[in-house]
């Protein structure tokens, strides 16, 4: 596992599984993680996107599912009076 202490990352992509964050910033950063053991210690993360695969996208399915977690909100229907044609 990758250590990095002290740092600000912008705009970075990280395996979470793979890396350990002590002290760290993260700014717009992609995370991925699959379910596996990680690091995090005193450490802030801003507008980061996680991107869940594996038994940690099954395991947060199964709670969106039984209201552990609050699903996203769904796209709303277009309707009939959003195609009028002047």
């Amino acid at each position: 596992m990758e250590t990095h202490r002290n740092q600000t990352f912008q705009g970075k992509t990280f395996v979470v599984e793979d890396v350990a964050f002590i002290n760290c910033k993260l700014n717009d950063c992609d995370l991925y993680y699959s379910g596996g053991d990680f690091d995090w210690v005193n450490s802030n993360f801003e507008n980061c996107r996680f991107h869940w695969r594996g038994a940690a996208k099954n395991t947060l399915a199964l709670f969106q599912a039984v209201g552990v977690v609050p699903m996203p909100p769904a796209a709303q229907p277009l309707k009939h009076e959003d195609f009028k044609v002047n």
